[in-house]
């Protein structure tokens, strides 16, 4: 066995031997094999499989700076938080999260479920199939973890002690940064603009100063208001699906912030999915089916969340203010705002920002991706601007198709 008493960043052929001497889950001798699955920007992720019965298990190992830029040094304590926070979401969404073995503060290293027979959504989508259960799980998952850790139901004292602990201001620097301020600056000079729309984005963002003031406001309100423990980097490539159910995994960036946040990720992901599907898919009924799913998926996941709400919060609610007639309502259209907004700050920055999406950067016709890229700008910039009017799913629906038609 090795030594794990200090920290080092394993490789796929060592972390065998790490699970062996860390958890009784294959028998003494099985002939196990290590492979890195992950491809991911922060982590890495290996499966450890048993050669003869194919029993396997994950192991995700914080290292010490991103993948995606290797300046970018980040505290390896967010595996920790990680661990913690998939332990307490399996509390508010059970079976919805995979479960964790065990997590070593040494190595930095948990060890988690493998989630056999689910594909990486993102994956799925880009293979333009349909997941009927998706909308359903995933308003469970957020309406249950996000208004259960709210001031809404927690003990006031109790969650600012949860604030304390999952602070994590190294990946939240990330999202500050990445997502809320250089898709509107390239202050740093990182931003990846496809050619063929570099003065649309010189116009339509960099330039358009209403659109960078709301996007400040929105920076400035991810930064302070610290509602409910959110999963921080929601979207189809932190989740696990097949046709029956879901697993959301990977909250390494989860810290107390903006219910919207998440739930705006989580409707553009799906757009950027209809997005490849509109430009890559031939004529047909395959194709029309899926553009249906994608658009109905985005309006029943606001519709569902709003029900959701509804029902988790009066079931729930602790707060003797917050039972104050109205006042149910007037909280829901925070979140609801916030939600148009955090869409349209995850569409920006997949477009231009450092980290762009695989389902837009994968369209290889230049005049289709340049099309594309417009449509989800449009899109994006009606959500910030008019993030207030977003009250139901109809209203997305309705967006989309105006982003559509001006660049048809």
């Amino acid at each position: 066995m090795g030594d794990y008493s200090s920290y080092f960043l394993m490789k796929p052929e060592e972390v065998p031997d790490y699970v062996q001497a860390k958890l009784h889950f294959f028998p003494e001798g099985a002939k196990l094999s290590g492979q890195e699955i992950g491809d991911g920007n922060i982590n890495y992720v290996f499966r450890v499989a048993d050669r003869d019965s194919g029993k396997s298990i994950i192991v995700k190992q914080a290292g010490p700076t991103t993948r995606i830029e290797p300046d970018l040094g980040v505290s390896r304590d967010r595996g920790r938080i990680e661990a913690e926070i998939l332990k307490l979401q399996s509390n508010f969404a059970p079976g919805l999260v995979p479960e964790i073995y065990l997590y070593d503060e040494v190595m930095c290293a948990m060890i988690m479920e493998d989630m056999v027979g689910h594909t990486m959504m993102r994956t799925g989508l880009l293979q333009h199939e349909t997941y009927p259960e998706f909308a359903e799980d995933i308003t469970t998952f957020m309406a249950g973890c996000l208004i259960r850790t709210s001031d809404l139901v927690m003990d006031h004292k109790e969650k600012k002690e949860l604030v304390k602990a999952f602070t994590n201001p190294d990946l939240c620097g990330i999202t500050e940064d990445l997502v809320l301020m250089e898709p509107y600056t390239d202050c740093f000079h990182r931003n990846h603009v496809y050619p063929p729309n570099e003065e649309f984005i010189q116009k339509e963002v960099y330039g358009d100063q209403a659109l960078c003031l709301e996007a400040a406001k929105l920076k400035f309100n991810f930064m302070n208001n610290p509602q409910a423990l959110i999963h921080g980097d929601l979207h189809t490539g932190s989740i696990f699906i097949n046709q029956e159910h879901t697993f959301v995994f990977d909250p390494e960036f989860a810290f107390f912030g903006p219910m919207g946040y998440d739930i705006g990720n989580m409707v553009m992901n799906l757009f950027f999915a209809w997005c490849n599907g509109e430009a890559e898919m031939e004529e047909g009924r395959k194709r029309e089916d899926f553009l249906d799913w994608c658009m109905d998926t985005i309006a029943d996941t606001v519709d569902l969340f709003v029900q959701k709400y509804d029902r988790v919060f009066d079931a729930y609610v602790t707060e003797p203010m917050a039972k104050m007639p109205g006042f149910k309502s007037w909280y829901l259209s925070g979140i609801l705002a916030d939600t148009a907004g955090y869409a349209g700050t995850e569409g920006l920055r997949r477009i231009h920002g450092m980290a762009n999406v695989k389902d837009i950067t994968s369209i290889e016709d230049v005049g289709k991706r340049t099309r594309a890229e417009r449509i989800v700008v449009s899109f994006a910039k009606d959500c910030i601007l008019n993030r207030n009017s977003f009250i139901c799913g109809a209203d997305y629906v309705a967006a989309i198709e105006r982003a559509v038609r001006k660049h048809s």
